[in-house]
């Protein structure tokens, strides 16, 4: 998490990700958090109002229980940057349930699975999620998030604007899924490629 409450950060798809895993091992990347599955929860208003002005309300279980706001972000030097305000609390179904007394409701639930490292004082996670691999590189600032991703040796102007759910929204269109949740179990049996996603593998043809 960079100052002020902002995250600066780049997402990137990776086709090989036990090989990038390699490489920021030989760079000499330290392993903060060891391979977490986290479940999420991502509440909106009924009309969607959060969605659509690009905000997110998101309640997240891992080792410990986080509550999540980020709003609008925009794109500075290749790299993405929003507000985020996050804190850790006591309770993952008290918070649901208080979130759906004031009115939100879950607009889907996703799982990811989730390798952290600290790499030149930048943190990057190695992401798993149910259509594919991603590497995000998260710092203080744009000129750090660069170097370390060109040290990675990817292409960090393959960078991806939009969020894991973003993504998931344009699969139902592409696929014609009609589930809701962004879950290992339903992608199960459904084979998903960079162009469904509308991306670029960012470890290949560099």
């Amino acid at each position: 998490m960079s100052n002020l409450d902002q995250e600066l950060e780049i997402k990137l798809y990776i086709a090989d990700l036990p090989a990038l895993k390699r490489q920021i091992e030989a760079l000499g990347a330290i392993l903060v958090k060891p391979r977490l599955h986290e479940y999420n929860l991502r509440f909106d208003t009924r009309d969607g109002q959060l969605t659509s002005t690009a905000q997110v309300l998101r309640l997240r279980q891992d080792t410990a229980t986080k509550l999540t706001y980020k709003g609008p972000g925009e794109m500075v030097d290749g790299v993405r940057s929003r507000k985020e305000i996050e804190f850790t609390i006591s309770d993952f179904n008290a918070a649901k349930n208080f979130f759906e007394a004031l009115g939100y409701q879950i607009s889907v639930i996703y799982e990811k699975y989730r390798t952290t490292y600290e790499l030149q004082g930048v943190e990057v996670t190695l992401d798993e999620m149910p259509y594919g691999d991603f590497t995000e590189i998260e710092g203080q600032d744009t000129d750090t998030i660069n170097a370390v991703a060109d040290r990675m040796g990817v292409n960090r102007y393959a960078s991806i604007t939009g969020s894991y759910t973003a993504l998931f929204e344009r699969l139902r269109t592409v696929l014609g899924i009609t589930f809701r949740d962004l879950t290992f179990e339903n992608f199960e049996i459904l084979e998903v490629t960079p162009a469904d996603l509308g991306v670029t593998p960012a470890d290949q043809n560099k």
